[in-house]
């Protein structure tokens, strides 16, 4: 989908779409590799090395990365940014990365990572630079879902009476 496609949408019309965006949270700026060491890797080190998967972590980093980066771009483009909410904790390290460590002791540390999350400000991926930043006084996660939320309602109420 391109933003031709919108050109002749009455832009009333374009606010009735909404997403929802919850991330798993990944370990985004925790180096788990570096240019040296991967130089010497055998084709079988890019799919497993020394526990890990590089090239699987790699293109589950990018694809998450590029869907973010171009629904932002859609909603930005059709003036409707605020439609659109991710909330992504892309600064996980250690277990609390990992998707399949399901001990008693990591996953309440998952939890209390997510209510920390609904404290910290509301973030965006900057389209020129492709990084998350906070959203210069914006809500708090939790408002912005609350926001979302009624948002989704009134979307709701809207199409029952059409």
């Amino acid at each position: 989908m391109h933003t031709g496609e919108f050109a002749d949408v009455d832009p009333t019309q374009r606010k009735g779409m909404l997403v929802l965006s919850l991330g798993t949270g990944e370990a985004k700026y925790e180096e788990k590799y570096n240019a040296p060491t991967a130089a010497s890797w055998s084709m079988i080190n890019w799919v497993y090395n020394s526990g890990k998967t590089p090239l699987i972590d790699m293109f589950s980093s990018a694809i998450s990365d590029m869907v973010d980066y171009h629904i932002s771009t859609l909603f930005e483009s059709i003036d409707s940014k605020e439609y659109y909410l991710r909330i992504q904790d892309d600064k996980l390290n250690g277990e609390a990365a990992s998707v399949d460590i399901a001990t008693t002791q990591n996953l309440q540390r998952l939890k209390e990572i997510g209510a920390e999350l609904l404290k910290k400000t509301e973030s965006r991926v900057n389209l020129d630079t492709g990084k998350y930043e906070e959203i210069e006084g914006g809500r708090t996660n939790e408002q912005a879902l609350a926001h979302f939320a009624l948002l989704l309602s009134n979307e709701r109420k809207n199409r029952q009476t059409k």
